[in-house]
């Protein structure tokens, strides 16, 4: 070993600003979403500048720091043992990404069993027998909520992103098999769906009939599909960067880390969306109809 060089499978991240400037930029939107919603430090609600500086700070960290992790792979610091440790760090992630979402479920749920409580009632009346708690559901959400209906927008969308899944899964074969061409193709198909989907939902949210701050059932429904909305937009710009890299010549068949964390990523969201529209949607529709809700 030449030069003192220790040869292993590891990889030792040269020092780097990101951690410390990434730390730095989510304590500025942090301040700036407080600022923007609240008021802070003497600062008036509604000051967005705060935040809107914190924003373009996470972005700009973002763009650097993956960047050189792209790089890191390019030039083969990225071993099998260390693909390893990456693997398990993206599935950490999603796991996280999951929590995120029970949570959603968790408050849209406890809305529906618990309204009673949350409208004027006493927790104590309110815990009762688990049938009772269903007796509640079957009156949620409140009355003069239309809801949608989840056999026209939603289900159209829900069959987009199932289809946006099998694409993906055709663009990941074919680049594990070094068909370039229909990688691509394929990939641009995802992306194309990602956007059909992102486009159907901002056209959905544009004929709601009740608003997130005015019932217990909108605020629960925005979160959580509007959480997922997010998510898929996230996913289509991964997917469209791991689309610029395969143009770029970065993506081999035996190196394609970042396609498959992408794909790990769409496929997440599309399970999410199936749980979404199954119990956010059909559920209150098929206990209620088209018309208002039990309340």
């Amino acid at each position: 070993m030449a030069g003192g060089d220790v040869k292993h499978d590891y990889h030792l991240v040269n020092p780097s600003p990101w951690p410390l400037l990434g730390s730095l930029s989510v304590t500025v939107l942090a301040i700036g979403a407080v600022t923007y919603m609240k008021g802070l430090f003497g600062l008036p609600q509604g000051f967005p500048w705060v935040m809107a500086v914190g924003f373009a700070m996470v972005i700009w960290v973002m763009i650097g720091w993956w960047t050189n992790v792209v790089r890191e792979g390019r030039i083969g610091d990225h071993t099998p043992v260390v693909e390893i440790g990456l693997r398990y760090g993206m599935i950490l992630f999603i796991a996280s990404e999951v929590m995120f979402f029970v949570a959603w479920f968790w408050s849209f749920f406890e809305f529906a069993i618990f309204w009673d409580a949350r409208v004027g009632h006493h927790w104590d009346s309110a815990n009762a027998l688990f049938q009772e708690g269903l007796d509640r559901f079957a009156q949620f959400p409140p009355q003069g909520v239309t809801m949608f209906d989840p056999f026209h927008l939603p289900l159209m969308n829900t069959l987009v992103l199932l289809l946006s899944g099998t694409t993906v899964t055709w663009a990941h074969h074919a680049l594990a098999h070094g068909n370039m061409k229909s990688a691509k193709l394929g990939l641009i198909v995802t992306i194309l769906l990602g956007l059909c989907f992102t486009g159907l939902q901002v056209l959905e949210y544009s004929h709601a009939a009740f608003s997130f701050d005015g019932t217990l059932y909108g605020s629960a429904f925005f979160m959580a599909t509007g959480f997922h909305g997010a998510h898929v937009i996230i996913g289509t710009i991964f997917l469209f960067v791991c689309l610029l890299r395969m143009y770029a010549g970065n993506m081999t068949p035996k190196k394609h880390l970042g396609f498959e964390f992408a794909a790990w990523y769409w496929h997440f969201v599309d399970v999410v969306w199936l749980f979404l529209f199954a119990f956010v949607y059909v559920a209150p529709y098929l206990i209620h109809g088209p018309g208002a809700g039990g309340h």
